[in-house]
């Protein structure tokens, strides 16, 4: 038997795989202090100090972004692009009613999306990605985006656009929480992840008067109630039918008495579409039913039409490397097919910009219940840290590999 000691990892799997068991403790306690301390959209001051210590504590050049969030690169610079891994810090405006020791301190607001497992993953996988360097088995240069706002529209993503900062990069990474699927599990999906989302206001101003006499005054509160059911009809006829629009009201208010016609009036939602061009195409449309719809009614339509976030397409490159990385490293029962989600995310402006892919990193305990996003009892599986760390690091060697 040989004196020297154990054998040290020849490979960059084996030096991820070292790494992640070894900082395993250490990054479930990261995400503790972080749920426990949550920060909402460019607030996440606190979020963004703890987080650049740890890195730069690594190896990485850290640069501290102008608000919040912060940007690493670590690897050699010779020139080539870098691939992107990115994770989001915020946390929402959610009461937490979990019971853990490490529940939110803050009242009102909670890491409700899983964002303090993202950004552990992403911490996790710094820490592999620097041992990999350090071991001379990184092919190329790497880029952490521990972004701001993904909450809010407009987000972090676009912020980080128009400061340069995904410039340069050859493809780029990230993960979401799926309280829906096992810890261990991953889910994939080739094309379209997740759909476009914007918010529409629409306010409605009348003369108002008495309901014994709807003739002599514009009746709002009917042009209201036809905005509400026409514009989902009219837009289910006039985009193509596979693009999926879901129109869904979230605020319906007009009037304070049964027997006066209000002159004011509000109706605001959230518009969600999962084809990119019929996106491109929504926001005229909807413009245009909904002065077409009020106009009978003798009231005038304002509308506020904030277009949030495109599709988060999946490239067939970048979702080829995740399922390498899945296949080989988790085994192939690790990989399960996730459905296209309703829901926004604003990595999909990285995607529009840079090809690459999201993989849904499953947290829930097998036979445990299944909790939902954005409400204050989530619970996640923190086996599903390790998990994230390591499909973001391989994806990153794999990918680098691959363009080299």
């Amino acid at each position: 038997m040989s004196s020297d000691g154990p054998t040290a990892p020849t490979t960059a799997s084996a030096v991820i795989a070292a790494s992640v068991a070894a900082h395993s403790d250490a990054l479930v306690a990261l995400r503790r202090d972080l749920h426990a301390h949550p920060e909402l959209s460019w607030a996440e001051t606190r979020t963004t100090e703890v987080v650049a210590a740890r890195v730069a504590a690594a190896g990485w050049e850290v640069e501290l972004l102008p608000q919040t969030g912060l940007v690493a690169e670590l690897g050699p610079d010779d020139g080539e692009p870098a691939v992107g891994l990115r994770a989001d810090l915020d946390a929402l405006p959610v009461q937490e009613d979990t019971g853990h020791d490490w529940a939110s301190t803050t009242p009102g607001v909670a890491h409700a999306c899983g964002h303090d497992v993202h950004t552990t993953s992403l911490v996790g996988a710094a820490l592999a990605l620097a041992e990999v360097h350090r071991a001379g088995l990184l092919p190329g240069r790497v880029r952490l985006f521990f972004q701001p706002a993904e909450e809010v529209m407009p987000g972090g993503a676009l912020h980080l656009m128009k400061l340069g900062r995904l410039d340069g990069l050859s493809r780029a990474f990230a993960l979401h929480c799926d309280p829906a699927v096992d810890v261990g599990q991953v889910g994939l999906r080739l094309g379209a992840l997740t759909s476009a989302t914007d918010k529409v206001e629409i306010r409605l101003r009348g003369t108002g008067g008495h309901t014994s006499r709807p003739h002599l005054t514009g009746d709002l509160t009917f042009a209201l109630a036809k905005i509400v059911t026409e514009l989902p009809a009219i837009l289910s006829r006039r985009l193509d039918p596979r693009a999926g629009v879901s129109v869904v009201w979230g605020i319906v208010n007009a009037g304070s008495a049964a027997n006066v016609i209000p002159g004011r009036g509000l109706v605001a939602g959230t518009i969600r579409i999962r084809d990119a061009v019929a996106w491109a195409d929504c926001e005229k449309l909807v413009r245009e039913v909904v002065h077409d719809v009020v106009r009978p009614y003798g009231v005038t339509a304002d509308l506020d039409y904030q277009r949030g976030v495109p599709p988060v397409v999946n490239e067939a490159s970048a979702h080829h490397v995740l399922t390498g990385a899945v296949r080989d490293v988790l085994g192939p029962e690790a990989e399960v097919l996730a459905p296209q989600s309703l829901g926004g995310e604003d990595f999909g402006w990285y995607l529009d910009r840079v090809p690459g892919a999201m993989l849904r990193l499953g947290t829930r305990t097998p036979g445990g219940p299944t909790y939902d996003l954005h409400q204050g009892n989530l619970q996640v599986d923190e086996r599903a840290i390790g998990v994230g760390a390591t499909m973001l690091a391989e994806a990153a060697v794999r990918s680098l590999v691959t363009d080299r």
